[in-house]
């Protein structure tokens, strides 16, 4: 894993997502997406994962999960060589991680 791509704790992605500063990238299909997900996570498939579809907002952190924190790898990896320059942030432990931490779900 390079520099540019970090593994980060679900309670620090919490508090981002309190703060408004966390763009969330949901990698998994769109069934599991639709069964719950982080509240104002958009939905990019690994499937059919396209880095020009990833929302990059200015001044906040980019964080990618999945399920378990293995197909956010792989999205990580293609995003920065998209030519993406800023840190990419993948959950630790995925949706399991993220639920295991309280974190909200909306369905």
């Amino acid at each position: 894993m390079s520099d540019q791509i970090q593994i980060v704790e679900p309670a620090t992605v919490i508090g981002w997502l309190k703060e408004g500063s966390a763009t969330i990238v949901d990698v998994r299909e769109p069934h599991e997406h639709k069964a719950g997900h982080i509240p104002g996570a958009t939905l990019v498939p690994l499937s059919q994962f396209d880095p020009a579809r990833v929302p990059v907002e200015p001044g906040k952190h980019l964080v990618f999960h999945c399920q378990g924190g293995m197909r956010c790898g792989p999205a990580s990896a293609r995003m920065a060589d998209s030519g993406f320059t800023g840190t990419i942030y993948r959950l630790k432990g995925g949706m399991a991680g993220w639920m295991a931490a309280a974190g909200p779900v909306e369905r």
